[in-house]
């Protein structure tokens, strides 16, 4: 399959037959992709963690896995429809709730991102080794690679308060990540976010291969280089121009081509 029919996750898609829920099938798509994705990148931890996406339309509902399908695995149709405090409102669910079972605790971290930055669509977050670490780590995120200089200045932090079960901590996460579009949730893991499944796969991607070269560099033992505050500040700036949507779409498009001789289709 070559990178023109990939212009989306979707566009190849089966989709139901209504138009009415075109728009939806094709979220599920990508998001499905996106899991897939995070899968073969090895960011995973079992069951645990979430990916989820907001549905197209006004009743403000949103598409998180079913709970227990490993994210390798996960197909369109393997996604549940929640409201905005995590009761799923799949129409089929009444007949079959342990098809459509979800974590709704899991969902406490995304509906407050959600809620509160409806220009994040898409919203990540991970358990990784290396994402764990430097969460662990006093002095958060270090300006020594180029991965890490992409969020020099823009990388938010919020301090650890347990498993996320309580609503309360919304208002605390929403106002510590601000305008930025990743995070680091310290002593848990990463978080990050998009307009879209390909921008939220280059905020986790790029931010998880910034954990990981840390992580290897201190464990060399050496002093490290650290670029001057204006090389920093540069070098952000660059990546804010290399953002542009063309270029964003074009790594998913690529992306993508990782995930299609799978055993079971994304779109299915």
């Amino acid at each position: 399959m070559t990178a023109s029919t990939h212009s989306s996750a979707s566009t190849t898609a089966a989709g139901p037959a209504s138009s009415r829920y075109d728009d939806e099938w094709a979220t599920r798509c990508d998001l499905a992709a996106l899991y897939r994705l995070v899968a073969h990148f090895r960011m995973t931890d079992l069951i645990d963690t979430h990916i989820t996406a907001r549905v197209p339309g006004p009743e403000h509902h949103f598409l998180i896995n079913r709970y227990g399908v490993l994210f390798h695995e996960m197909r369109a149709s393997d996604l549940v429809k929640i409201d905005g405090n995590g009761r799923v409102v799949e129409p089929a669910a009444s007949g079959d709730p342990a098809r459509y079972r979800v974590n709704a605790a899991g969902f406490t971290i995304h509906s407050a991102v959600h809620r509160a930055r409806p220009d994040l669509r898409f919203v990540v977050h991970t358990h990784t080794s290396a994402g764990s670490a430097v969460s662990a780590q006093k002095q958060g995120l270090l300006p020594i690679s180029q991965h890490a200089l992409k969020f020099y200045g823009k990388l938010a932090y919020h301090d650890y308060e347990g498993i996320a079960l309580d609503p309360g901590e919304r208002e605390r996460l929403i106002a510590d990540l601000g305008s930025c579009n990743a995070m680091i949730l310290r002593n848990h893991g990463l978080l990050a976010g998009g307009a879209s499944a390909a921008a939220a796969f280059q905020e986790i991607y790029f931010l998880e291969r910034a954990c990981q070269i840390q992580v290897q560099a201190l464990a060399g033992g050496v002093e490290l280089s650290i670029p001057s505050e204006a090389v920093c500040k540069l070098t952000a700036s660059q990546f804010q121009q290399d953002d542009a949507a063309g270029i964003v779409q074009l790594a998913w498009e690529a992306a993508l081509r990782l995930i299609d001789n799978t055993l079971s289709d994304y779109r299915s």
